[in-house]
């Protein structure tokens, strides 16, 4: 039985939805696209479909395919006519089970838009007068996007991620008001038509992502992309007001979808629920005009920038560390990431939100800059984080201006780092079992970690900021072992050390509590 598959016969809806139960799933979700009376003001009669079977079964499973590995359900099928079809008749269905609704619904909307959008399908419309003819559903949606309609012209396939106006919004409510910010003369209708035609992947829905993805939907952005592998944690929710506590251990990415959607059902919202890696993140990337890096480590930020710069799109960073963010954006003439680190950074170099501690509205005014420094680029309003990396503090309210200046190899460096081999970090790792006589254990975790969960023996407590700056703190003629709660920081400090002429290992995996 093919996941996807085309039918010459009317479809037994009830025997198709057998195919996808499963008696372990709480959620199932089913579409049906009808062939309905009318289109663009003339009577139709019937329809008839045609398809390049070959090509089209093979990208139909790949899509269904796609949809179990992104959303995580468990059953997924997609059915569609050809040949002759009625007034009434079902023209294409698609069945989803999932343990949870959210991923079901997600996972049922991917496979209807990727569908519509990829598959070589062709329909016939024949209507009273005597007119007919052939069309190619993926340019009936392209047209629909392009001629701004406020109609869906795929009349029989109810896919309402093509219309962009008040037919998407549910019955009884308003339209999206976009009429505040169109009165600023860097908008205007010209401005929203921009910003309404723009697409912008959001790589993380946490404390940076939250505020730019649900400005950037309010402002009417066309397409948002929302790229996300991790769950909601109740200890999320001071810094990621969009999610609510009953929403904890279910995908942001799925919980950020159906905000957006409730916010602005304008938007062509689209949730990956998987997080960016050099296996992905180029494939999904080149498919959008701006990329935000909403991270939390910088691995991902520095992928962000390699795929970012050598796509040639332009990519808006943010970090935060505890009351201090770093904001820059990179185009195609300024400098990148690499231009400035050229090895990179290493993550555990400076602690995370849930290691070093935040205050909520701090990740939230970073976002927020995020998004407007995003706004910017789609208006194409000139901005001073372009040619600086913009340093901000909370605490005293202050900020610098650093001025950067682009490398000669970029954007190769980007490329080259792309293309290199991910292998270990390092070959000094040891594992051990504290406490030891051997080494003297080095404790660079924070303070407020270290009184939460103090190390079992003795050790020497250096926080990771202090030790980079000061390795000479620790005596040459020791042999020390760096450890922190997951490794990371204590790689750090163990290369430091190294490289200032100590004897230094760490900790694979962090102290285990």
């Amino acid at each position: 039985m093919r996941a996807f598959a085309f039918s010459d016969s009317a479809l037994d809806l009830a025997a198709l939805r057998s195919t996808v139960e499963d008696r372990s799933c709480g959620g199932y979700v089913s579409f049906e696209g009808w062939v309905r009376d009318h289109n663009d003001g003339q009577q139709v009669e019937r329809l008839e479909y045609e398809a390049f079977e070959l090509l089209a079964v093979k990208e139909g499973e790949r899509i269904i395919e796609e949809a179990v590995r992104r959303f995580g359900v468990t059953q997924a099928r997609c059915i569609h006519r050809v040949g002759l079809l009625e007034l009434g008749q079902v023209a294409v269905w698609v069945g989803v089970s999932s343990p949870h609704r959210g991923e079901a619904f997600a996972a049922c909307r991917y496979i209807i838009d990727e569908v519509k959008h990829r598959v070589p399908i062709w329909k016939k419309e024949y209507y009273v007068s005597g007119n007919s003819g052939w069309v190619n559903c993926e340019r009936c949606a392209s047209a629909a996007h392009d001629h701004d309609n406020d109609h869906d012209h795929d009349h029989d396939h109810d896919h309402d991620h093509d219309q962009k106006s008040v037919t998407r919004h549910p019955e009884g409510l308003p339209a999206s008001d976009y009429s505040r910010q169109q009165v600023l003369a860097e908008v205007g209708p010209h401005g929203q038509a921009r910003i309404r035609g723009a697409r912008v992947l959001v790589i993380g829905a946490g404390g940076l992502g939250v505020p730019v993805l649900s400005y950037l939907a309010g402002a009417g952005v066309g397409t948002l992309g929302i790229m996300d592998g991790d769950t909601l944690d109740a200890s999320n929710l001071h810094r990621q007001t969009l999610y609510a506590l009953q929403d904890t251990g279910r995908p942001k990415a799925l919980l950020a979808a159906e905000r957006l959607r409730a916010l602005n059902p304008e938007v062509d919202v689209r949730p990956y629920v998987e997080n960016a890696s050099r296996q992905n993140l180029s494939g999904i990337a080149a498919g959008y005009d701006v990329i935000v890096d909403c991270s939390d480590n910088f691995t991902a930020r520095f992928l962000v920038n390699d795929v970012a710069v050598t796509l040639g799109k332009p990519a808006v960073l943010a970090s935060v560390y505890q009351y201090e963010g770093q904001l820059q954006v990179v185009t195609a003439n300024s400098a990148c990431l690499r231009c400035l680190w050229p090895e990179g950074t290493a993550d555990g170099t400076v602690g995370n939100c849930a290691q070093a501690g935040v205050l909520g509205p701090v990740p939230g005014v970073l976002g927020s800059l995020q998004a407007l420094e995003v706004l910017k680029v789609i208006l194409d309003i000139d901005s001073p984080a372009r040619s600086s990396v913009i340093l901000v503090d909370l605490r005293t309210l202050e900020s610098q201006h650093l001025t950067t200046k682009r490398a000669t190899n970029c954007p190769a460096h980007c490329l080259n780092a792309l293309q290199s081999e991910s292998g270990a970090d390092d070959d000094i790792g040891i594992s051990i079992t504290l406490p030891t006589s051997d080494w003297i254990v080095v404790d660079v975790r924070e303070p407020n970690e270290v009184a939460a969960q103090p190390l079992p023996g003795p050790s020497v407590h250096i926080p990771l900021g202090q030790l980079l700056d000061h390795p000479e703190k620790l005596a040459d003629n020791s042999k020390y072992l760096c450890v922190c709660a997951r490794g990371k920081r204590a790689l750090a400090a163990s290369k430091a050390l190294r490289l200032a002429g100590r004897d230094a290992v760490y900790l694979i995996g962090g102290y285990p509590g």
